[in-house]
């Protein structure tokens, strides 16, 4: 078991040597450094509290909940755009998907499959009882 446990953690250095990593890693530094950016992300959490807060209230007020959630919206929209989310949702895109693939492997394999041609499938439904493999 502990060479399992090895080949686990040398598998998880190697993912990070990885250029799928490492350009997610760069996406992710650039989207932090982006001070725009961050203050889209601060303006839209404002937004999403004051409208928590102000939908707890009894006497809560239908038209300020209308413009806060539009405004939550808006600030979404201009997040979502951003080249630096856009580049790093991209990467974390392809990120996701070498990790379903390895994790798929994995899995399937344990569940005895053969590991040399076992694959992700973008088709799987994660309900077994449908599946008609993952190959």
């Amino acid at each position: 078991m502990t060479d399992l446990i090895k080949m686990a953690r040398d598998m998880g250095h190697a993912i990070q040597k990885e250029e799928f990593y490492l350009s997610l890693q760069s996406a992710k530094d650039a989207a932090d450094a982006d001070d725009e950016l961050q203050q889209l992300i601060a303006d839209f959490n404002h937004k999403r509290v004051a409208i928590n807060n102000e939908a707890c209230k009894t006497d809560r007020d239908e038209e300020t909940l209308r413009t806060l959630n539009d405004e939550m919206r808006s600030a979404y929209a201009r997040i979502m755009s951003n080249e630096h989310m856009t580049a790093y949702n991209d990467r974390k895109q392809d990120f996701d998907h070498v990790l379903q693939r390895i994790i798929a492997i994995i899995t399937q394999s344990a569940q005895g499959e053969d590991p040399d041609t076992t694959d992700y499938s973008d088709d799987c439904t994660h309900d077994c009882s449908t599946c008609g493999g993952c190959h």
